[in-house]
């Protein structure tokens, strides 16, 4: 019934618990989740949990804010993303949020890295998994430079836990991307990511977790798992004005077309 989009189950604070967070996502009709990668150091992990789990899938990046880790190649993307059940390409993107006394300027390390991200989800044709924090001017441009524009040859793919702006939105639903919606939408001062919400049209929407960050209310503070996803279904049905059942056949619709896997695996 429902999908998360986006899920980081080797990390510690879950890969501990994989068993009963999977019986747990059982309960909830959690059906299906996209486990993220976010250094090639882990992708061996990530990509061993798309193959034990007929009913998980992987992705190859790196993220932008990781540093001190290998660094990816075009070779190496291509590599990983041509593996069995590696579905997207990153997590990718830029993000400015934290530049510890650096200017934009010093970040073109981070500029390079995305654009071997979209020349290699090109190459692939699979799509691309975007975080933009901080950096939402740049992440576009970026994107269009590199001819992801919509049109044919585009990689597309989502922007992932979407926290920026209306504008920030429609300008990545023209350039053909999906938008992905975390426990965000739940917290009280998230207002502005509602009203961006209520306006993604239903065919291009998705739902995540992000976990084990971003706990949606009533679990806020806590630590997330793929199992608290029908809780942002809630809360966009809410919105919406139409059912949980809807938004979670939507968005699994959605999941399946974007990343082109089976809805029963």
């Amino acid at each position: 019934m429902f999908t998360d989009s986006h899920c980081h189950l080797t990390f510690p604070a879950l890969a501990e618990s994989l068993d009963s967070i999977r019986e747990a996502m059982a309960t909830a009709q959690v059906t299906r989740a996209l486990c993220i990668c976010t250094t090639l150091e882990e992708f061996d992990q990530v990509h061993g949990l798309a193959l034990r789990y007929a009913n998980f899938w992987a992705s190859a990046g790196v993220h932008p804010d990781n540093e001190g880790v290998a660094e990816p190649s075009l070779d190496d993307l291509l590599r990983l993303g041509s593996l069995p059940k590696v579905v997207a390409v990153g997590e990718t993107g830029l993000d400015y949020f934290r530049l510890n006394g650096r200017s934009i300027s010093d970040m073109e390390w981070q500029r390079e890295r995305f654009r071997v991200h979209i020349r290699a989800a090109r190459q692939l044709h699979k799509p691309l998994v975007i975080h933009t924090r901080s950096a939402s001017g740049d992440t576009l441009a970026i994107l269009r430079e590199e001819g992801e524009t919509g049109g044919t040859g585009s990689a597309g793919g989502v922007f992932h836990c979407f926290t920026e702006s209306m504008e920030v939105a429609r300008a990545a639903l023209e350039l053909g991307f999906y938008i992905s919606f975390s426990g965000i939408l739940t917290f009280k001062t998230a207002q502005d990511i509602r009203d961006v919400a209520a306006m993604v049209p239903l065919d291009r929407l998705l739902i995540e977790t992000d976990s084990p960050y971003l706990a949606p209310v009533p679990f806020r503070g806590k630590t997330n798992n793929p199992s608290y996803v029908p809780y942002v279904a809630q809360q966009l049905a809410a919105l919406r004005g139409t059912s949980v059942e809807a938004i979670a056949q939507a968005s699994s619709d959605n999941f399946s077309r974007l990343f082109g896997v089976a809805e029963n695996p």
